[in-house]
């Protein structure tokens, strides 16, 4: 069963920028899918942004242009999968999860990103 551990999570200006770094316990050339979601404060769980094994990246239509994220397939990889973050808005605070697998596979415990305005 793999770990999933985030970091890079903190508190930033409206317009800042973050690096949320996810970093696993396996293989992530295991998992088709690798990802990020978020969860506000009374909201549901929503994708942000995954990277497929093979195939187009797909990305939240409110944070396109602004996230980017990077899954390292290489042989020698990290096993970490990033997710970087610019022009930061206040709504996109948020408790930021990895996703390994799908929505039924394995999950991080989340780190939180908070955008003050």
């Amino acid at each position: 069963q793999v770990q999933l551990m985030e970091s890079g999570g903190g508190l930033v200006q409206t317009g800042g920028s973050l690096n949320l770094s996810c970093a696993a316990s396996d293989n992530i050339l295991e998992f088709n899918t690798m990802g990020w979601f978020r969860q506000a404060p009374g909201q549901q769980r929503d994708l942000v942004a995954v990277a497929p094994l093979i195939g187009r990246t797909t990305y939240a239509d409110s944070v396109k242009g602004r996230f980017i994220i990077y899954r390292d397939n290489a042989k020698n990889a990290k096993n970490t999968v990033d997710l970087q973050m610019n022009n930061l808005k206040p709504e996109d605070t948020a408790v930021y999860y990895c996703n390994a697998g799908g929505e039924g596979g394995f999950w991080g415990r989340g780190t939180q990103v908070t955008v003050s305005s």
